[in-house]
């Protein structure tokens, strides 16, 4: 199941010149947002971040950042905590 999310929002950002091709991100990342070209990361699916930041976390070479904490992980994670339905606000219906 493909899931995206809100399009153009994600604060995901990978800088190509710090990546040391290491394939972490691509190892950790629950939706398949990277992929690595030419011994590099690339975003292949930006939509699809989630924003977990677990690609972030596990990059040693910090080429990528994302702001944790908002979108539809934290949906997902607070309706978990909370014991209801996750809630982003973003009406898709394929969302959260």
């Amino acid at each position: 199941m493909k899931h995206e999310y809100l399009k153009n929002v994600v604060t995901l950002h990978l800088c190509p010149d710090k990546c040391v091709g290491c394939e972490k991100c691509t190892e950790v990342c629950p939706h398949g947002v990277f992929k690595v070209d030419n011994g590099k990361a690339a975003i292949h699916d930006k939509d699809s971040c989630m924003e977990c930041g677990a690609c972030s976390k596990n990059c040693p070479a910090n080429a990528i950042s994302v702001k944790v904490g908002v979108g539809c992980f934290c949906a997902v994670l607070m309706g978990w905590l909370a014991g209801g339905e996750p809630n982003c606000d973003c009406g898709g219906a394929e969302c959260c």
